[in-house]
C-alpha cells in the first residue's frame, strides 16, 4: 500500500491543516473579523430561513474569502521567509495578494447584500410607521 495514500497519511495531512487553520485565526487580525463576519451570516442566514441556492451562494462566497486570506497569509510568510529585508517586487506581490482578498470580500459582501438586502427592505418596509396622508 502506498504509505501517501494512508489512513495515518492523511490523517497526519488534517492535522496540518488544522495546524494552519489556527495560526491564521491566532495570528491574522483579519481573520477575526472574517470569523465575525462568517457568524453572521451563518446566523443571519438561519434566521431568514434561507433557501438551499442561497445557502450554496454565500458558502461559496464565505469560503471564497477565508481561501484568499489563507493564500495571502501563506505567500506573506513564504516572502518573509525568502528574503525578510524589503524587496520590492515582494512587496507588490503582497500588494497583488492583498488585493484578491479585498476582492474576494467585496463580492462577498455584494452576495450578501442580493440575498439579504431585499429581506431588510421588506423588514423595514413592513415595520415603519405609516405617515396618514
Amino acid at each position: 500500500m502506498n504509505r501517501k495514500c494512508s489512513a495515518a497519511g492523511r490523517l497526519r495531512s488534517l492535522r496540518c491543516a488544522g495546524r494552519g487553520l489556527g495560526y491564521l485565526l491566532a495570528t491574522q487580525p483579519n481573520a477575526w473579523l472574517h470569523a465575525a463576519a462568517t457568524a453572521l451570516v451563518c446566523g443571519v442566514g438561519c434566521a431568514c430561513h434561507l433557501a438551499p441556492g442561497e445557502w450554496c451562494a454565500l458558502v461559496l462566497a464565505v469560503m471564497a474569502v477565508w481561501m484568499a486570506e489563507g493564500l495571502n497569509t501563506a505567500l506573506e510568510l513564504l516572502a518573509d521567509a525568502t528574503n525578510p529585508a524589503f524587496h520590492p517586487l515582494i512587496g507588490k506581490a503582497k500588494d497583488v495578494a492583498a488585493g484578491a482578498v479585498l476582492l474576494a470580500a467585496l463580492g462577498a459582501v455584494v452576495i450578501g447584500l442580493l440575498i439579504f438586502g431585499p429581506r431588510a427592505l421588506g423588514f423595514l418596509g413592513a415595520n415603519l410607521p405609516r405617515v396618514p396622508g
